[in-house]
């Protein structure tokens, strides 16, 4: 796969020297995920890991308001998938990264709010920068809903285990400047200086030797065979969790409150 036939309307990807950037290309819904999405991300990331050139990939998104919303629930009401019809793509899970394990390095330059399922992808990928203004929350229990993408297991990984209970249990965000205090984030740039920093911190990594840095990369984060074993047990009891809260009441009432702007009156149930 070339260059030229990666990406689609809502994805574009591009080459800077052994950098692959992969932007998220839908600002006008906040970086939403639908298949597309997914589906562009996704073969991002197989064409990245085959090609040797490749040394470093950066996931970013288009405009200066948000990251990624999560996922686009406009798509849902439609009654749309997230994810291809293809069971191997739709196996790389949400926007196509979360349960996608690659070799190469990957940077997320979190360009605006990175809540819900943009704080997830976050998570997923190896290293982070951030526009200095960013926010990182997980909102979904004010929603009827929680983080299904991996991130109540991965957050209480990356952060000290109070903090990230917090964040889990309130919902609330954190700024980057806490992030960046808190290890979640590896870096803060200003708005017109995100993309340099990332592709410094890219540049960095590109100058070692490929094999030794994606041997690295697979013991630091437990891959093999393109899978993370020690993962295994979290995404099934995950499954599990979402069958029970998706499908709830309270699953119901929280995009309903929110879309009459009015507080959300729990059942429990």
């Amino acid at each position: 796969m070339t260059m030229s036939e990666l990406g689609n309307d809502a994805v574009t990807v591009e080459r800077q020297g052994h950098v692959m950037i992969v932007t998220i290309n839908r600002p006008e819904a906040r970086n939403a995920v639908n298949r597309f999405v997914h589906e562009g991300v996704g073969d991002a990331l197989e064409a990245a890991e085959h090609d040797p050139e490749v040394r470093c990939v950066i996931v970013t998104g288009a405009g200066d308001k948000s990251f990624c919303a999560g996922a686009d629930l406009v798509a849902l009401s439609r009654g749309e998938s997230l994810a291809p019809d293809d069971p191997a793509k739709a196996a790389w899970g949400f926007a196509g990264l979360v349960s996608h394990a690659i070799s190469k390095p990957v940077i997320a330059a979190v360009n605006g709010h990175a809540l819900g399922g943009g704080l997830e992808i976050t998570l997923a990928c190896d290293l982070a920068v951030a526009v200095d203004t960013a926010q990182f929350g997980l909102p979904e229990p004010k929603r009827g809903l929680f983080a299904a993408a991996g991130g109540v297991f991965r957050l209480p990984e990356q952060l000290p285990k109070k903090i990230a209970m917090e964040m889990i249990l309130t919902g609330d965000p954190i700024s980057a400047a806490r992030a960046l205090e808190l290890g979640l984030i590896n870096a803060v740039a200003p708005a017109g200086g995100l993309i340099e920093a990332a592709l410094t911190l890219a540049g960095r990594i590109s100058v070692n030797a490929p094999l030794s840095v994606q041997a690295s990369k697979r013991m630091a984060q437990g891959i093999v065979d393109r899978g993370v074993p020690r993962e295994e047990a979290a995404w099934k009891q995950n499954r599990a969790e979402t069958k029970i809260v998706f499908t709830s009441e309270d699953s119901r009432e929280g995009p309903k409150a929110f879309a009459e702007k009015r507080a959300p009156v729990w059942k429990a149930k």
